[in-house]
């Protein structure tokens, strides 16, 4: 069996995160200072985020979620939970914790201006722009990342590692995958 000297590397800190977010925080306060918009995570991954994201905005907002299921060949995806906040005549702020190929952000903003939001647009803590397929808008980014497979502040293995507060790539996946609990050997021995 194949194996890397050391599967995993980190990313990015919760120094760096935090930071960033600040940022994106007060970016959107300064664009939405005359509105009071709807802030929409995209469940699961995105809701450390947004739980940070909106306590740096200082503007009245509301906050809702939507789940998607992807199923199929194809992986078309379904809104499993859908928000239950009324979208119409609003300004829609719509949270993903990471964006690749863009065709979920895509199908999501489309059904969101089909319901009549008076302005989508959207927020990603992570962007992989090598893996994009379609071009869709992305107006407020955190940090472009490569392709590598990602976990922490939110992104999972099969549910585990959502809650680390450091973001890392894992970089031989079958090893990975074969073993989830190799990295909390690895970066947490004794424990």
């Amino acid at each position: 069996m194949h194996q890397v000297a050391d599967p995993f590397t980190l990313v990015l800190t919760e120094s760096a995160i935090r930071e960033r977010v600040g940022e994106l925080g007060a970016l959107l306060t300064e664009d939405y200072s005359d509105h009071r918009p709807v802030v929409v995570g995209v469940l699961h991954g995105a809701l450390w985020f947004v739980a940070d994201l909106v306590r740096r905005v200082d503007v009245d907002l509301d906050v809702d979620f939507l789940l998607l299921n992807r199923f199929g060949e194809g992986g078309r995806i379904r809104i499993q939970t859908d928000t239950a906040i009324p979208l119409v005549d609003r300004d829609v702020i719509l949270v993903e914790d990471i964006v690749d190929t863009g065709l979920s952000l895509t199908v999501l903003r489309r059904m969101i201006e089909e319901r009549g939001a008076r302005s989508v647009r959207s927020v990603a803590l992570l962007d992989k722009v090598t893996r994009r397929i379609v071009d869709v808008p992305l107006e407020y980014r955190g940090f472009e990342v490569g392709d590598e497979f990602l976990i922490g502040y939110g992104l999972d293995q099969e549910g585990l590692y959502r809650n680390l507060r450091d973001i890392w790539a894992v970089l031989d996946l079958a090893i990975f995958r074969d073993d989830p609990e190799l990295f909390r050997r690895s970066v947490f021995p004794g424990h």
